[in-house]
């Protein structure tokens, strides 16, 4: 699997880094300083760099052009609060291949980091994703259901899209916070099920089972389902 390390010294956004990541099929590890990010960085292990700026022993600039005249190759992902243009010019003048900006949203990073992995990944990616009558194209953003395009808000697309990269998988209002709302939402928010039911409307309510106390799962509506005893029937 492909393994991500993590330098964040503020513990709220490494943890929230690491599960979204996790969650998306990456294994990570995080570290909170840049002498600990140097030593994990130069054992070959991992695919890429998520780094901060601010750390607290050294500046992550600093680590970046260590890595870099050493002859470190690993992608690096900036992931900073510093954010004028100065900065962005000198973290990609410094060698590394992307930066963002604190505040920032997951899906975005992930888009990110999906990028900087696209070389040595495996060539055909898929760039829709089906489950049942649901398709989504993740190139020209468009939704449909059983061949008919639905117009779906830039969050009811993030919203699918993390339903449909889970299917079957109960997820729970607070992972689809983190994923589709980034790490500064609020958790006693109830915009989780303003959204799902968004696109119950949208999609099919039958699309969409609720785990009583959990949150959510997608299922295929148009599937045969067990009875008690046994037998499959039909969806209604």
């Amino acid at each position: 699997m492909t393994q991500i390390l993590i330098a964040e010294d503020e513990e709220r956004i490494a943890a929230f880094l690491a599960k979204g990541l996790h969650a998306e099929g990456f294994v990570t590890s995080t570290v909170a300083t840049g002498r600990e990010a140097l030593a994990h960085a130069r054992t070959g292990e991992y695919a890429l760099l998520v780094l901060d700026l601010g750390l607290a022993d050294m500046d992550g600039l600093d680590v970046l052009q260590e890595l870099r005249a050493s002859g470190e190759t690993v992608p690096v992902i900036i992931l900073t609060a510093r954010s004028s243009v100065t900065d962005t010019v000198t973290g990609l003048e410094s060698g590394a291949d992307d930066y963002m900006a604190k505040p920032f949203r997951f899906e975005e990073l992930l888009a990110r980091v999906r990028l900087r992995l696209r070389a040595p990944q495996p060539a055909g990616e898929a760039t829709t994703l089906t489950h049942g009558p649901l398709q989504l194209d993740l190139r020209t953003r468009r939704m449909k259901v059983a061949g008919h395009e639905i117009d779906l808000s830039a969050r009811e697309f993030a919203l699918a899209e993390t339903f449909l990269r889970h299917p079957g998988h109960v997820l729970s209002r607070e992972q689809l916070l983190s994923q589709v709302w980034g790490y500064d939402f609020d958790p006693g928010s109830n915009v989780v099920d303003v959204y799902v039911r968004y696109l119950r409307k949208k999609l099919g309510a039958a699309h969409f089972d609720t785990v009583r106390g959990v949150g959510y799962r997608l299922v295929d509506a148009t599937a045969t389902r067990p009875t008690s005893q046994g037998r499959h029937v039909a969806p209604q």
